[in-house]
């Protein structure tokens, strides 16, 4: 990675050298890993860097694969102008395992079955989303699923502060590493 001058002579590093690849994951992947991706997309869009910074989502079960998101998870990301209305819903493969650089768990019980499930050689890109939060204290993203829209609420300002946290981490570590 290079670093390059821009217009107010200052040097940064070059984005075309950043490239990482996020899987968050749930149980269902109907309502917190979805919107965890669109909430990372969004964030990511906002600073150019589409085309480095790739994201997905996957449940650690397949009882809902192939539906639509709930739609209390869609209503509440709608009104923060967060459009899930796309996604349709899929499971972990083995393959994610080699295909992405991180795989984020909303909670403890999906990391325990991401890391039982996980290829040797591969643990070291398992961990929780919230470990990216600067503004919450909680460790996991609580599944609003069995609960009212507040949880829904709830899980998208957790989803919001940790990934404003991951893209901010992902961005200082290439930095770091550029000047490296």
């Amino acid at each position: 990675m290079k670093y390059v001058l821009n217009k107010k002579n200052e040097f940064f590093f070059d984005s075309n050298q950043l490239k990482t690849s996020v899987l968050f994951v749930c149980m269902g992947n109907i309502c917190r890993s979805p919107t965890a991706e669109v909430v990372f997309k969004s964030l990511v869009e906002k600073i150019d860097l589409s085309d480095n910074l790739i994201a997905d989502s996957a449940g650690t079960h397949s009882f809902h694969d192939g539906e639509s998101i709930d739609e209390r998870a869609k209503k509440i990301a709608l009104k923060r102008g967060f459009d899930l209305s796309r996604h349709q819903a899929r499971s972990v493969k083995l393959s994610d395992f080699e295909d992405f650089d991180l795989i984020l768990a909303m909670d403890w019980d999906n990391l325990a079955l991401l890391q039982r499930m996980a290829p040797r050689g591969t643990g070291h890109k398992l961990h929780l989303l919230m470990r990216y939060a600067t503004n919450t204290e909680a460790a996991i993203v609580p599944d609003p699923y069995d609960g009212s829209i507040k949880g829904f609420d709830i899980a998208l300002n957790y989803i919001e502060d940790a990934c404003e946290g991951l893209v901010e981490t992902i961005c200082r570590k290439a930095s770091i590493n550029a000047a490296a």
